[in-house]
């Protein structure tokens, strides 16, 4: 193992999934350290001390902080095998748009967790992001065409929320966005993606406990 590369985790955070996932696919070996955010270790607090948040990767003593800033570095330092970004700049701005896009699907996603009851709105919203989504998808196995890149990155950590999502706003992923399901389950199968993803049952468990101790019911 790599002593140098350290990643300060938590399990159900898509945005440590995303760094945990660049890391596999780049073959690089780390030591995680999970963190519990209601007790913050001195070690977050002082390689992370203006957001106080995960993931932080610390390589060669030095923190990178910010989930698709770190898989970009991850991309830089490692650039030996499975590219994440393109190498033309304006392919590599367009991925670094969508990657950036995917960030507006979490903050409307949290809602149906922080909030009281349904929001009709708030369902539109997402899958009105999902389904602009596909759209950059087409038909392509991958956002980065044949190989995964920094948006199917960025993005197959939400797959862990589908269910949670489902039950929340009373509709179906398959139904509404089959070609986002697809992609998903394509990218399920490999091995660097499924290891590193939360199971969508614990996420529902982990986002009830949020409700709950939120006094939401």
């Amino acid at each position: 193992m790599d002593k140098e590369v350290i990643l300060l985790d938590l399990q159900p955070s898509p945005f440590a999934m995303r760094v945990k996932i660049a890391l596999a696919e780049k073959g690089v070996e780390f030591k995680s350290k999970e963190e519990d955010l209601s007790n913050k270790s001195p070690l977050l607090l002082e390689m992370n001390p203006v957001n106080k948040q995960v993931p932080v990767l610390i390589h060669k003593g030095r923190p990178i902080c910010e989930s698709l800033i770190i898989v970009q570095y991850i991309d830089e330092i490692w650039n030996h095998k499975s590219p994440l970004l393109p190498s033309d700049p304006h392919q590599r701005a367009h991925a670094r748009f969508w990657a950036a896009y995917v960030d507006k699907i979490y903050t409307i996603g949290r809602s149906f967790w922080t909030s009281e009851g349904k929001s009709e709105e708030t369902t539109k919203d997402l899958l009105e992001c999902f389904k602009t989504l596909e759209g950059e998808l087409g038909d392509k196995p991958y956002f980065g065409d044949k190989t995964m890149n920094i948006v199917d990155i960025s993005l197959i950590p939400f797959s862990t929320f589908f269910y949670t999502l489902e039950k929340f706003g009373n509709f179906s992923m398959k139904a509404e966005c089959p070609k986002l399901v697809a992609w998903a389950n394509r990218c399920m199968q490999k091995e660097s993606v499924s290891k590193s993803l939360c199971d969508p049952f614990k996420t529902y468990e982990v986002v009830m406990q949020i409700r709950k101790r939120h006094g939401i019911k």
